[in-house]
């Protein structure tokens, strides 16, 4: 007769947990990137905890909508872009301009960024377009060598490696007595544009935009069809290890910013590569080779991985929206099946497009890299009220079964989150018009 009280079943049930988790890491890998290890750090090395506050709001208020990706596409079977074209054409050709816009940007600043991180570490010095090639190319092979399965178990490593590294520096830099101020202590001041401007940058893009939903959405299917078991119990859980998770690395990146960095010097690099040359030297310098290796790891490792999420979810979502634009509406909900058929060669034609055009852009327009993200970033932010509107009808609308509909709770939770949403918006553009 078998033992029920044994305790032996406990590692195979963490090991079924463990290949549940797969899409939720994958979000945790692109949104831990410049919203981290620079916006999060920055706000604690300029302002102390005083804005430890924003990031705890803004990941809890964001929550919901991202959390509609998985909760939709495990309960319908398709994902969010079959159902922003539900909701009309429109919906769905706004996606798909929104992203072909910012499409090369947005890669061109990770991938930037990343390689900036490992000159600065490694030493190296090839030229910066070559290293980003370099970092270009192996993301490229990893994720067309393997698809999906490479990208969901690689993912678990390097969020596994970016916890622990992120959680040594911050051991050891809270067992040292902090550094002397070297500079004057800045408060935060609602009064000040430039600070309240920075303060919707950070809320903004904490811990991602809006648009990640969709890419959760892509991932969490790609997962049901190498793990036919994998249920919405499964994606929920997936989810939130991750969503936690970023959260909590935001909150460690801006005590780190708030005990090493607070007051001890008055001027910081505004590119976010020299900044973070700047954390890594700081680390080295003042808490000696173990905590400044940690954090060197945290930072290639954070800035890495969202660059192998961003290669992969941008030719997934673009190939997807092309293929719906040019389909009928089918009458029910049907299986995602993106990668099968005649079209299956989209994918990797649109990934080598958009590493090139990635590329290209880093290339040609270094200069001018910084407007060109600032304007994609404005364009994800002020169009998130929309999008957030939109996952919130879905969730709760027709096409989605009643007992996986979010419950009074979250409802609630949206409703805030929108209204924050929108008010940032707004409050933004009566700025930029002043």
């Amino acid at each position: 007769m078998r033992d029920t009280t044994s305790p032996l079943p406990a590692p195979q049930t963490l090991l079924r947990w463990w290949h549940r988790l797969g899409p939720g890491l994958l979000f945790a890998g692109s949104a831990v990137g410049v919203s981290h290890i620079y916006q999060s750090t920055r706000a604690g090395a300029e302002y102390g905890l005083g804005l430890l506050f924003a990031v705890v709001a803004a990941n809890a208020l964001k929550y919901p909508f991202f959390e509609f990706g998985p909760r939709y596409a495990l309960a319908t079977g398709e994902s969010l872009l079959a159902g922003y074209k539900r909701l009309g054409y429109a919906v769905l050709a706004l996606y798909l301009l929104l992203t072909l816009a910012t499409v090369f940007t947005v890669q061109a600043a990770v991938t930037g960024v990343t390689a900036a991180l490992v000159q600065h570490v490694l030493g190296t010095a090839l030229i910066p377009w070559h290293m980003s090639a370099l970092v270009l190319l192996v993301s490229a092979g990893l994720l067309l060598a393997g698809r999906y399965r490479l990208l969901d178990s690689s993912m678990k490593i390097i969020v596994v490696l970016l916890s622990i590294a992120t959680l040594v520096a911050a051991a050891a830099a809270f067992s040292q007595p902090a550094p002397p101020a070297a500079g004057p202590f800045k408060t935060f001041h609602f009064a000040d544009p430039l600070a309240v401007i920075f303060l919707i940058g950070l809320m903004g893009w904490m811990p991602a935009p809006i648009d990640l939903s969709v890419w959760h959405s892509v991932w969490a299917l790609e997962k049901r069809k190498n793990q036919p078991d994998f249920s919405l119990r499964d994606a929920l859980f997936d989810f939130r290890v991750g969503y936690i998770g970023t959260a909590i690395l935001a909150v460690i990146f801006v005590l780190l910013g708030a005990r090493m960095l607070y007051g001890s010097t008055p001027d910081f690099p505004s590119a976010p590569a020299d900044f973070s040359a700047l954390l890594i030297d700081l680390y080295r310098s003042a808490l000696g080779p173990l905590a400044g290796a940690a954090i060197a790891v945290a930072a290639v490792a954070t800035m890495f991985s969202t660059t192998l999420t961003v290669l992969d979810a941008m030719p997934r979502v673009l190939r997807q929206s092309l293929l719906l634009l040019g389909e009928g509406l089918p009458s029910a909900p049907q299986p995602d099946r993106s990668d099968q058929g005649r079209h299956a060669w989209l994918y990797p034609a649109l990934l080598l497009a958009v590493a090139a055009g990635g590329l290209l852009l880093i290339r040609s327009f270094a200069a001018d890299l910084r407007s060109l993200v600032d304007l994609a970033t404005l364009l994800s932010f002020l169009t998130a009220p929309f999008f957030a509107l939109a996952n919130y009808a879905l969730v709760t609308g027709k096409h989605t079964p009643e007992a996986a509909r979010p419950g009074r709770a979250l409802r609630a939770l949206s409703w805030l989150g929108m209204l924050y949403l929108t008010g940032f918006s707004v409050y933004y553009l009566v700025l930029r018009s002043a």
